[in-house]
């Protein structure tokens, strides 16, 4: 009988045993299986890093290579072209993984900071608020959740928050200093100053996220402004690359009573035939060659032909991950070399 016990109380100890044994075994397989695809998420990552960069320093280079050749940027360039891209991206050898690569003229866009004539920093460009006006008044026709938004409110709040002068003399009657936004929730300060980044718009009296976000197919106001533009002197020129700019920056340039044209300007950037480009934009007059246009002056303060600001777009993906890096290049002359290249002035990884 106590052999027998015996007996028992051995194979419980050999199940106990085994029971602990199969369960560290199965701990230590799931630590190894976590630690591989830990690594192996962490390898990937850092794969996407060098493809989405590789796809930047492409893109910089490209555009180094269109200012030797050419004295004007417009969408009729290689730059700009989808098809010239991946050319150029074909001949980045990747074992594994896919890449694109947009580019997009930084000066198509409206210049915020423009708005106020810096480096002095306290008076405001009227050209700006007059184009400020027909670009706010664009997206105010185009989005009923918009109509309560007025225009005004809106430039004279942005005024006050880029000039230096923050002693409470409000610009006009719907302007705001740092005593309006004292009074709000959370509190926070007038800039007072140039913006930094664009998200910083979005905290001025008078928008609202209906109009600066882009909601599914609705687009903000963010998608065609820019923070960028500054020259050696401090002053933000503000001038519009008429060449490149979407269409509600074109319609903001073009006087209220002709804005209906700027789909024709738009679309005379375009036309081809045999797939060649058919018309001349070096001159920042020739909008006076489209069809209804001839009678029309844009504000010379406001358009240019030239740009050295762009913003590239190069997503990368690799085994179902994906990863986006955004850089805004400048374009300039090495003061010691001469050459043309590209300086970095923003860089995001998403």
């Amino acid at each position: 009988m106590i052999l027998k016990n015996n007996h028992g109380i051995a194979l419980l100890i050999t199940l106990s045993i085994i029971t602990v044994l199969i369960v560290v075994s199965l701990e230590l397989s799931r630590n190894v299986r976590s630690a591989v695809m830990t690594t192996a998420a962490a390898r990937d990552r850092l794969t996407l890093l060098h493809i989405s960069s590789s796809g930047i320093n492409a893109a910089m280079a490209m555009l180094v290579k269109d200012k030797k050749e050419s004295k004007t940027d417009s969408m009729q360039e290689g730059w700009a072209d989808p098809e010239k891209i991946i050319e150029m991206l074909n001949d980045i050898p990747f074992d594994d993984g896919n890449i694109t690569v947009i580019i997009s003229d930084e000066l198509s866009r409206t210049q915020v900071n423009a708005l106020v004539r810096f480096p002095e920093g306290r008076d405001p460009n009227n050209a700006q608020m007059f184009m400020w006006d027909r670009f706010l008044s664009y997206f105010i026709s185009q989005n009923d959740l918009l109509e309560e938004i007025d225009p005004g409110t809106i430039i004279n709040s942005v005024k006050d928050w880029l000039d230096s002068g923050d002693d409470d003399a409000i610009t006009g009657l719907s302007g705001a200093e740092s005593d309006y936004y004292q009074f709000l929730e959370p509190p926070y300060s007038c800039g007072n100053g140039p913006l930094t980044h664009l998200d910083e718009l979005a905290l001025i009296k008078g928008i609202t996220s209906d109009l600066f976000y882009d909601y599914g197919e609705r687009q903000g106001i963010s998608r065609y402004m820019t923070i960028y533009g500054i020259t050696d002197s401090g002053a933000y020129e503000g001038k519009i690359n008429i060449n490149t700019a979407e269409l509600p920056v074109l319609t903001a340039l073009l006087p209220s009573e002709n804005e209906h044209l700027a789909q024709e300007i738009f679309d005379y950037r375009q036309e081809k035939t045999d797939f060649k480009y058919i018309h001349d934009l070096s001159s920042p007059t020739w909008y006076k060659d489209v069809p209804g246009c001839s009678d029309i002056t844009i504000d010379p303060e406001l358009i240019t032909t030239l740009s050295d600001l762009f913003r590239i777009e190069s997503a990368a993906t690799l085994h179902e991950m994906k990863m986006t890096v955004t850089a805004v290049v400048q374009r300039e002359k090495d003061g010691k070399t001469g050459k043309w290249k590209c300086k970095v002035l923003s860089w995001e990884t998403l």
